[in-house]
């Protein structure tokens, strides 16, 4: 089974927003075996819409749109769904009264005509009730291929296509089984993975395909299979990735579909009744953030120091003006007083602390732009390493907080 994925609005096109919205749907459809063939996003345009409807009839079994079904006149969506299926808009008194309901429980305004004209809908069409919204989603169908519209709204996208789409899909459709598994990898570029896995790589059945994802001192192992039974393909994926261990095990971080690395770090530092803190300077917080963005992390994460100026890692940490004159403040001599600093001040079992040169200019530091030195602190050892990720700021941020985590996840571990 194909489908394609058409997103509309023009604030996606001149990016003033991100669409999130195609990349959930097709990690949806994947999941329960639908092949997306295409994702497309066009304007708020009748022509444009009509074209891309067109193209898609009878070349897959799905289209799912999103987009356009608010009340203001940009939204066109539902008049040319009606264009194209010969059809036109009827009101639904119950649509009329749930957008009434909305309006007096939230809004505490008075429903105007735009608002009432969401209760008009095809006529034809199979009503997808949205409980969270005002813009109901619709399942038609022409000839071979099924048309489903949702709002653009995230989370009210989400719902109808948990509630809606994917029971309509199993309901209506023929799927093939298919699986897919990520494995998450930490401190090997995908070159050097690939040649130290390449003859493992090369005996892979024809069913089973493997794509390499790197990001920044991470790179996701994904195995996808296709057949007839789910249940079997899970096994033969698990067989094949656990011959992985062998050959990259100790860059293996575990598996996408688990907790990600920040919240296996955490039930760690639980198991060991240990708690953590941070002192950053480059990383500005980000590295906490990662941490108390997680339910439960009180348990474990005392807190933060944020030594962004030179003066602040005296004052606050008391890291020593001789070591910051001898060393500079971007050394492993630095970064090794902050995390002892920011234990005292927190009295946690383990500390983390950065510090480093992103760049544009070298401010305080004698480093070279893009050098970074990492301390971490645990009640068994002391470790300080520095490295050199380049002159592009927002992927050093990134890489040093993957390396952050990476190094601390392989202490606790090992």
């Amino acid at each position: 089974m194909r489908a394609d994925i058409i997103t509309i609005g023009d604030e996606i096109l001149i990016g003033q927003i991100v669409d999130t919205n195609a990349a959930f749907l097709g990690k949806a459809l994947n999941k329960i075996g639908v092949e997306v063939r295409q994702i497309r996003s066009i304007s708020d345009e009748k022509e444009a819409i009509l074209e891309a409807f067109s193209e898609a009839q009878n070349n897959v079994d799905l289209v799912v749109i999103t987009g356009g079904l608010g009340p203001t006149k940009d939204d066109i969506t539902k008049h040319t769904l009606c264009e194209y299926f010969d059809d036109s808009l009827v009101f639904y008194p119950e649509v009329m009264a749930h957008i009434e309901m909305l309006f007096s429980k939230y809004v505490k305004a008075p429903v105007n005509a735009l608002n009432r004209s969401q209760a008009m809908l095809p006529s034809t069409c199979k009503q997808l009730f949205n409980h969270h919204g005002t813009a109901m989603g619709m399942w038609m169908q022409k000839e071979n291929t099924v048309f489903v519209s949702l709002p653009g709204v995230p989370f009210e996208m989400k719902y109808l296509v948990n509630e809606y789409l994917i029971p309509g899909i199993k309901k209506t459709f023929s799927l093939p089984a298919l699986v897919n598994k990520t494995m998450m990898t930490f401190g090997l570029g995908e070159s050097i993975i690939a040649e130290k896995i390449s003859d493992w790589e090369h005996a892979l059945p024809p069913h089973i395909k493997l794509a390499y994802l790197p990001n920044l001192g991470r790179v996701r192992l994904r195995l996808s299979a296709k057949g007839t039974d789910q249940a079997t393909l899970r096994n033969e994926i698990d067989v094949l990735f656990d011959a992985l261990y062998p050959l990259i095990g100790e860059n293996i971080k575990g598996f996408e579909s688990e907790e990600p690395i920040e919240m296996q770090i955490g039930n760690s530092l639980n198991q060991k009744s240990w708690t953590l803190a941070t002192a950053e300077s480059c990383t500005g917080g980000a590295l906490a953030a990662l941490f108390t963005k997680n339910a439960g992390a009180s348990s474990y994460f005392k807190g933060s120091v944020v030594s962004y100026a030179t003066e602040l890692k005296h004052t606050i940490l008391d890291v020593s003006k001789d070591i910051i004159s001898e060393y500079s403040v971007v050394s492993e001599p630095v970064a090794l007083a902050m995390a002892k600093g920011v234990l005292r001040q927190t009295n946690a079992d383990i500390a983390v602390a950065t510090t480093g040169n992103f760049g544009p200019s070298k401010g305080d530091a004698d480093a070279e732009i893009g050098t970074v030195c990492i301390a971490i602190i645990t009640p068994e050892q002391e470790v300080t390493e520095t490295f050199c990720f380049g002159k592009h700021r927002e992927r050093n941020l990134q890489k040093t907080l993957n390396k952050a985590l990476e190094l601390l996840h392989g202490m606790l571990v090992h």
